[in-house]
């Protein structure tokens, strides 16, 4: 399809979709397209301002589409995130104790989830202990 501006004779403008440049040709010559104000069938093809693609307009589309993906993955990461919250038990500040107990056999098998410093986190890691940190989103506190 492409579409043409067009005018009559009463200097109306107006669009008109065809299927190609000789379909508009065609149907012009046979007098069916006409104004939609004034129905004159003496309607002509108007200048167009071509439709010049930018680099600045192809800037701003690649950047919606990485905000788009990126606000898609985020997305994905919540409801990780949240499955995780729901099917896990919150120790707190007693994560890195409680993983230990759950990981030599001292407490019973679980999902838990808890606060941990960077240390306290590099131990486990470093004793085997199998963790992974869970994101936090900054719409998170609202």
């Amino acid at each position: 399809m492409i579409k043409f501006n067009l005018i009559c004779d009463n200097a109306h403008t107006f669009e008109g979709w065809f299927g190609s440049s000789d379909d508009f040709d065609v149907q012009q010559m046979r007098g069916l397209v006409e104004c939609p104000q004034c129905g004159s069938s003496a309607v002509s093809k108007a200048l167009m301002a071509p439709r010049v693609t930018t680099s600045r307009s192809k800037e701003k589309t690649a950047v919606a589409m990485v905000d788009a993906k990126r606000r898609e993955i985020f997305s994905e990461m919540k409801k990780l995130r949240d499955k995780v919250v729901e099917s896990s038990e919150n120790v707190g500040e007693k994560f890195p104790e409680e993983a230990r107990k759950i990981h030599y056999g001292e407490a019973e098998q679980r999902g838990i989830y808890g606060a941990a410093s960077m240390e306290e986190a590099s131990e486990l890691i470093d004793e085997g202990i199998a963790i992974a940190p869970l994101p936090v989103f900054p719409d998170d506190g609202n």
